[in-house]
């Protein structure tokens, strides 16, 4: 069995202009000082990395490696979360999603559209210069505004919204084998991929591609009344990264799933810092030892009550102690009799 590998963190919900968040170089030494081992990075921010720039020069990724090794930390996984959404977008969303493009391509869909899918296309490159075999992204999303049928879809609206996404990441999946990187969609309300069946429908859609995996994440499954247990026995196979965050849901006489339009604060679901919230991370991580999940334990920080700062420092504990440190031996080795065939077949009453 592998050991999972961590703790590490995610570092997109801590970047800022203030040191020591500014720079690679002060964020991995704060990271590295808390415990963490890994850092996955945002490849969005200039801060952190140059994508272009790391698609096109080996000797810039080195030096990207030497910032991180010199903190005695590993480059996880690249991240296009916000590109990767950027992929597809339905036209209701044109505005609120316009923010995470390029300043040259806002307002020009096409255009957003086809900067998006270069940034997945640099990632790849990049993830592979870099040394790295695994990245993650958003689907983004067509059919997201018609996920509760009222009115009632017409026929073959999904069908439609499935093909055209897969088209559009079919080519982009193909850099990415051909970079040696596995392509890991975060299943993730407000995409397509949004839950196993999603997922599913668009894996045959893509031809069931090899490097078309999984991050888990179960806070988003524990928001959705989803099994998140379950859903490791049944995709094991393809979750190839995993984001720990932990979550709550506690529905009411007013609200449920949905929250009412509430702030985060006042929903029935809502984000929380490690341990805090009501998933059982003990089960999980033992379904992925015993799976043999060999990639990182990320931490991913959101909670709508606990400082960031307070969450980062209790959450390189909190995944240092839930990784198992996997045995060599059974436990009841001591009693081995050590027989041989023949005393087998005798025990068994074989002539």
């Amino acid at each position: 069995m592998n050991n999972i590998k961590g703790p590490a963190i995610f570092l997109a919900q801590f970047v800022g202009e203030d040191a020591p968040f500014n720079s690679l170089e002060n964020i991995c030494k704060w990271a590295s000082s808390l415990g963490y081992k890994g850092v996955q990075i945002p490849s969005w921010d200039g801060r952190l990395i140059d994508l272009k720039k790391a698609s096109e020069s080996k000797d810039y990724c080195d030096e990207i490696k030497g910032i991180t090794k010199k903190h005695n930390l590993e480059i996880t996984e690249l991240s296009t979360h916000l590109q990767g959404q950027l992929v597809a977008v339905h036209p209701a969303y044109d505005t609120a999603f316009d923010g995470f493009a390029a300043p040259e391509v806002r307002g020009n869909p096409k255009a957003r559209q086809e900067w998006a899918v270069n940034q997945l296309m640099m990632a790849a490159k990049a993830s592979k210069n870099l040394g790295l075999d695994r990245h993650v992204t958003f689907s983004g999303a067509l059919a997201w505004p018609y996920v509760y049928p009222w009115p009632q879809r017409p026929e073959g609206l999904i069908e439609n919204a499935f093909n055209e996404l897969s088209n559009r990441w079919k080519p982009i999946l193909d850099q990415f084998d051909q970079n040696g990187v596995d392509l890991c969609y975060e299943i993730h309300p407000g995409e397509d991929l949004h839950d196993g069946i999603t997922f599913e429908m668009f894996l045959e859609k893509v031809g069931n591609h090899k490097r078309c995996n999984m991050l888990y994440d179960p806070s988003h499954y524990v928001l959705q009344n989803l099994d998140y247990l379950a859903h490791i026995d049944i995709y094991h196979e393809k979750i190839k990264m995993f984001h720990v965050k932990d979550a709550e849901l506690n529905p009411t006489g007013k609200q449920g799933v949905y929250g009412g339009f509430q702030s985060w604060v006042n929903r029935a679901g809502r984000f929380r810092s490690l341990g805090d919230g009501q998933v059982d991370f003990k089960s999980i991580f033992s379904k992925f030892t015993t799976y043999g999940y060999d990639g990182w334990a990320v931490l991913e920080w959101e909670c709508c009550l606990k400082h960031p700062e307070d969450g980062a420092r209790e959450g390189a504990e909190f995944i240092k102690n839930h990784i198992i440190n996997t045995t060599e031996k059974a436990f009841d080795d001591f009693a081995g009799s050590g027989a041989d065939i023949e005393s087998n077949k005798k025990m068994l009453g074989i002539n």
